[in-house]
């Protein structure tokens, strides 16, 4: 993602949406926002993905690890997973 030369494609947005951004960017910042927006959507898409792959080979994640995963994504600091991991 983000890598090469820009290419022109044509976007539609509902008015409102595209007044919004405008009001936040300015023009000259337009892209860039719904790059990063479109970018964000898909590093989130793919991480489903291999979520769900991982989950379809290993099974489903146990109570402790979606707790674990959610304590590590909110910056709390609760130590490693378990002893093995211990740094």
């Amino acid at each position: 993602m983000g890598s090469g030369p820009s290419v022109r494609v044509s976007l539609s947005l509902p008015e409102g949406t595209a007044e919004a951004v405008r009001a936040i960017t300015g023009k000259r910042e337009f892209s860039a926002y719904i790059t990063e927006a479109v970018e964000h959507r898909l590093r989130s898409d793919l991480i489903a993905q291999d979520l769900a792959d991982y989950q379809e080979e290993y099974g489903a994640f146990t109570e402790e690890e979606r707790t674990w995963a959610k304590a590590e994504l909110a910056g709390e600091q609760k130590g490693a997973r378990n002893s093995d991991e211990a740094v």
